[in-house]
């Protein structure tokens, strides 16, 4: 009976992964309260030491997020939305500077054809979009009004996921120890080690890269805006959110603000290259000598080409669910082969060394 009942868990746990993929378009608000839940539980459990209830403590972290909400969306969102309608009306200008200048040079250095670059077509759909309407937020609007059912949706992932949050986040120690309770007896001490590295892994990571791409985006977005360049904001933003990967915030960050400054001053001018390469290298320098060793440390363990691969593959199984779930479920994935590595060393396939043939053996 116990070896059949071994055998059981594979069908269970082909049913449970074909659950998840049928529930895939449900899962995105409940993913992000958990998320929420994992971030903010350090923070309740420091509060608890303070001789506070679990309930009291998550709703002081909860009225903390959302007081920091509600000043990024004061501050920042009218900030940004001018920007991107700012964004939004010089396109076709700036396609111009790139088919006159910009592409005409590369082709001549390159060597490419004549007719190669074709901007013609976007130039003259971006230009109608903007004769059309100026107004970005109204168009979205307007989108988003036209299916009563998908905005019905994202208002209800909207409610969903602070309530969600806050019951995963006022239960999350119960429901670590139930979970604790449910492993079988036997491999408890194996399951709960594996489960600390993957907890370092997580937290180093979440906690950590979240709060470096933050530091990053405002040193980005602060610098940028401080040596005059009109879309500094949202190219500060744009670095910020892409330093997810290592290297890829500067890489497109300073790629999009070179093209943004020559485009805003017509032309190779020297001072505002030199100061946006000035605004990258002290980000970086902090990135390195500050915010990824206070932040992150070194118990991350996950390649930046791991990292790519992983969001990547996420979005093209799950979608949004899958970007999600990619990077826990890499950082899992990472603590489990280190693991087999290590059993792989000690094993006889490793270790015991290959019998020579008597035959073949050189003579002493």
């Amino acid at each position: 009976m116990t070896a059949n009942f071994r055998w059981l868990w594979l069908p269970g746990v082909a049913l449970l992964v074909w659950l998840l993929y049928l529930l895939t378009p449900i899962l995105a608000p409940f993913l992000v309260a958990m998320l929420l839940a994992y971030m903010g539980d350090p923070l309740v459990d420091r509060l608890q030491r303070f001789k506070l209830s679990r309930t009291m403590a998550v709703v002081l972290v909860f009225a903390a997020f959302s007081l920091i909400l509600l000043a990024l969306f004061v501050v920042l969102v009218p900030l940004l939305g001018r920007q991107l309608v700012r964004l939004y009306e010089v396109a076709p200008q700036l396609l111009d500077w790139l088919q006159q200048h910009a592409l005409p040079w590369i082709q001549v250095q390159l060597g490419l054809p004549d007719g190669f670059w074709r901007l013609d077509h976007v130039k003259q759909a971006l230009s109608g979009h903007v004769g059309q309407t100026g107004d970005i937020l109204g168009m979205v609007l307007g989108k988003a009004t036209a299916s009563g059912r998908a905005l019905l949706g994202w208002l209800t992932d909207v409610v969903l996921v602070p309530v969600v949050g806050f019951y995963l986040l006022r239960d999350w120690d119960q429901l670590m120890i139930r979970l604790r309770t449910l492993l079988p007896r036997r491999i408890e001490p194996v399951l709960v080690r594996l489960a600390g590295e993957c907890h370092d892994v997580l937290g180093a990571f979440i906690r950590g890269q979240l709060l470096v791409m933050l530091g990053l985006g405002l040193i980005y977005a602060v610098g940028l805006s401080i040596i005059g360049l009109d879309l500094g904001l949202l190219v500060g933003l744009l670095a910020g959110l892409a330093s997810i990967v290592p290297y890829m915030g500067f890489v497109i960050g300073s790629a999009a603000a070179v093209i943004a400054s020559l485009f805003q001053h017509g032309g190779m001018e020297l001072y505002p290259l030199l100061g946006v390469a000035l605004v990258f290298a002290v980000g970086q320098l902090t990135e390195g000598m500050l915010l990824t060793p206070l932040l992150v440390g070194d118990r991350i363990g996950l390649h930046p080409v791991a990292v790519i691969f992983a969001i990547l593959a996420g979005g093209q199984l799950f979608d949004f669910v899958g970007i999600l779930l990619a990077l826990p479920a890499a950082a899992v994935i990472m603590v489990m082969l280190r693991h087999a590595n290590d059993l792989y060393k000690l094993s006889d396939l490793y270790q015991v060394p290959a019998e020579v043939p008597e035959d073949t053996r050189e003579p002493e």
